[in-house]
């Protein structure tokens, strides 16, 4: 039902128009520039989360055993833990170690981590639906520029400023369009489903306190599961609010205070930059700080500096994004911990990430304590299209030196090569997988558009680990 305002126009526009954009999607209709860079990006995130499935880490670990005690339909593969259950659990575990490794693309202009986020959602429906390879490849990119809509007309540093994670906020309403797809939903059901996703929006940045980095991903499942129940009531006739965009208690009203709603719709079905702009990341740590580690590491490699030879580090940073890297508890987030050892090893480890180097390796722990943060509003200007960083070292034979950078590699303006990305496929996959398994997982992602159904991709994934790097 098209609900109007007395002169007759639509009291919905923007809703309507993006629940129409959403239920007369058509995969086999995706632009294939963009099924392309989808394919990159799903096979980049689904290494990231199978890797997240090792038993080392707390975090894939404890959010799989919940949804194994809540038990629940068996229709949907947990990751890497043998199992299956609902849909909107599985979504919830799924989504929880698709961004545990801080290794997944990211959209750096809408600051978000949509591939955490569908890859899960897409693959729990429909593996659930019996849908197709396409449809789930469709589902992903569909999700992603939906999210990234959300985000950019909310306003991405908007969110920021009121404690909100823009990934979780946004990331809802792209995982509801991208079950929504996958359930055939039409465009009513669509509008009661974004709704109903408005009623579930949510995700603070108190995760940053937490240092055992489970509350951080928790954010990702929480969106996807959030986003599958929602497709999945308003599929059942539950209903939702018919405005969450447009009137009343709209998502803008609640989590901004500068929203820009034509963005929302502007350039729909012609446009694909939620999907075709995001970055592929070259190290596992918050994307912040990725242009700063690539002048770091740059100047160490060049200069051949080494820990030992290092006096002082100072990061310059954005001043609106300087609170997510100063002494950051979380290790993935910390410059004071994430540079010095990029210093100290010349490279970044998933593992680093859940086990502190500071307190087993005494080098990494005197360079923390000589690495410091300044917020630069200069570089603030660039904020967030980039993350524009300054990088000055300061050694102890008073040599000085200074880099500045604005995109890391692995962003669509400096993508990473065919060697870097089949390196880190395999090095993410090898940490749980043995050879074959590696092997066969390649083939199901590279045949993935031309498979009926995506039951044997889910099954390559839901195996336990059969080696542990």
């Amino acid at each position: 039902m098209t609900h109007t305002d007395p002169d007759g126009t639509a009291a919905a526009p923007l809703t309507q128009a993006l629940a129409d954009f959403v239920a007369g999607f058509d995969a086999t209709a995706l632009p294939a520039t963009v099924l392309g860079v989808t394919r990159a990006m799903v096979r980049d995130g689904v290494a990231c989360l199978l890797a997240a499935a090792n038993p080392r880490f707390s975090t894939g670990r404890l959010i799989a055993g919940f949804a194994a005690d809540q038990s629940g339909r068996p229709e949907s593969s947990v990751v890497g833990h043998g199992f299956k259950t609902g849909a909107a659990m599985a979504a919830l575990a799924n989504g929880t170690m698709g961004y545990a490794c801080d290794f997944e693309p990211h959209h750096p202009e809408a600051i978000l981590h949509p591939i955490a986020v569908m890859v899960p959602t897409a693959l729990a429906v429909a593996e659930r639906a019996g849908a197709s390879g396409l449809a789930f490849l469709g589902a992903v990119a569909l999700g992603c520029e939906v999210e990234y809509r959300v985000s950019m007309s909310i306003g991405p540093v908007q969110m920021y400023d009121l404690g909100f994670h823009p990934s979780a906020v946004a990331g809802c309403f792209g995982a509801t369009a991208a079950a929504a797809s996958l359930l055939g939903l039409d465009r009513d059901a669509v509008v009661r489903a974004f709704g109903l996703a408005g009623c579930q929006a949510s995700g603070m940045m108190a995760w940053e306190s937490d240092p055992t980095e489970n509350a951080r991903p928790f954010q990702m499942g929480m969106a996807a599961r959030n986003g599958v129940t929602a497709a999945m009531l308003a599929a059942s006739g539950f209903g939702g609010p018919a405005a969450i965009f447009d009137r009343g208690h709209t998502v803008f009203r609640a989590f901004s205070r500068a929203p820009r709603p034509e963005l929302l719709v502007k350039d729909l079905a012609q446009r694909w930059d939620g999907m075709t702009e995001l970055a592929i990341k070259p190290y596992a740590s918050v994307s912040f700080l990725h242009p700063a580690l690539d002048a770091l590491l740059g100047l160490v490699r060049e200069n051949d500096i080494k820990g030992e030879d290092v006096e002082a580090l100072t990061l310059r940073f954005p001043r609106s994004g300087v609170h997510c890297v100063d002494g950051n508890p979380l290790k993935s987030h910390c410059a004071q911990y994430i540079l010095p050892i990029a210093v100290a090893r010349r490279e970044i480890a998933v593992a680093d990430l859940f086990e502190d180097r500071r307190l087993t390796d005494p080098l990494i722990a005197d360079l923390a304590r000589r690495t410091s943060v300044v917020a630069d509003d200069e570089l603030n200007k660039l904020f967030p299209d980039f993350y524009a960083s300054i990088v000055e070292i300061r050694t102890r034979d008073g040599r000085r030196f200074e880099r500045r950078n604005d995109i890391a590699r692995g962003y669509p303006e400096t993508p990473l090569s065919d060697a870097e990305l089949s390196a880190k496929f395999q090095g993410l996959v090898a940490s749980v997988a043995a050879p074959a398994r590696m092997a066969s997982l390649e083939k199901a992602l590279d045949g993935l558009a031309q498979a009926p159904e995506v039951r044997e991709l889910a099954a390559l994934l839901s195996a336990k680990p059969d080696s542990i790097l």
